[in-house]
């Protein structure tokens, strides 16, 4: 016999009261979900190269420290372009 047939699974169980459950509700909390999760689909290619989550985050941290370092601004020379041209 299958789970789920007969008088018996109708029943709730003898322990459980239906006033220790409040108004139950379909999808209270989709909209966090769905706010919150951020689901990204690798190409075949680039999933082999990362077997999983822990790695990805460790390349894509690595990368944005990279980006950081090397997006701050360089001093400026002191020479003017005007000596630059002439000395050059």
């Amino acid at each position: 016999m299958k789970k789920g047939e007969g008088p018996i699974a109708d029943e709730m169980r003898a322990e459980y009261r239906r006033s220790d459950f409040k108004k139950l509700e379909r999808g209270k909390f989709y909209e966090k979900v769905v706010v919150s999760s951020n689901v990204v689909v690798l190409e075949p290619r680039v999933a082999k190269a990362f077997p999983n989550s822990a790695r990805v985050n460790q390349v894509l941290s690595s990368l944005l420290e990279l980006a950081q370092q090397s997006s701050r601004p360089t001093p400026r020379s002191t020479r003017t372009r005007a000596k630059a041209a002439r000395v050059g």
